[in-house]
């Protein structure tokens, strides 16, 4: 799998379906805030490869997440535990946790308690395709792992990618019951401007 077919994963209809019932969104709301997020997400995640203070712990998680069962999604998420995908979240993106979960809210238009949900419930998925990804890796190992992290994302256009994934088309508006919001720690403020389009631009080469 490369960075395009796990883009497409995390973003295809079955997986934006679920996501939307999970979290009691609309696939119109689960796709605009991963629109936002994942570019940053995906940055923590190559952040916690490539640190020497979280390589290894980062490494057993990717290979904890590989046994996870994607192939039926539904039956995948039906096992989602968003607490546990809030901790996750926390680790990808540490203290900007607060201020990209708000600006990927504002962007998207929706309340901050569902942008949370929306990343706690699509952040194990991410783990368990990167797991997967690497899983494979000859030198499965901090080094191995950090290398393979930065070919897998290094010089990707995240606006051309999402936007080839997802090329306009409709979107769906069916709202399932709202679940608990779940709450976050996270102290750092959201007011800075531009937070999301900096990462986005470091992804860009800018």
């Amino acid at each position: 799998m490369d960075i395009n077919a796990l883009m497409k994963q995390m973003l295809s209809s079955d997986s934006i379906q679920n996501l939307s019932s999970v979290t009691g969104t609309t696939q119109k709301d689960v796709k605009n805030v991963l629109s936002s997020a994942l570019p940053s997400l995906l940055n923590g995640a190559q952040s916690q490869a490539t640190d020497e203070k979280t390589a290894e712990s980062f490494v057993n998680a990717l290979a904890s997440h590989a046994k996870d069962d994607t192939a039926d999604i539904s039956s995948f998420f039906s096992n989602i535990d968003l607490e546990d995908g809030g901790k996750i979240v926390q680790h990808l993106l540490g203290n900007q946790t607060q201020a990209l979960t708000e600006e990927a809210a504002g962007k998207a238009g929706v309340e901050v308690k569902k942008s949370t949900n929306i990343l706690s419930a699509a952040a194990p998925l991410l783990m368990s395709l990167l797991g997967q990804q690497t899983a494979g890796n000859a030198n499965n190992n901090t080094s191995g792992i950090g290398g393979l992290m930065g070919s897998l994302l290094g010089g990707v256009d995240f606006s051309s990618l999402l936007g080839g994934i997802f090329g306009g088309g409709s979107e769906e508006e069916e709202k399932p019951a709202e679940t608990q919001p779940l709450t976050n720690n996270n102290t750092q403020s959201a007011k800075k401007p531009g937070l999301l389009d900096t990462i986005l631009g470091f992804f860009r080469g800018k």
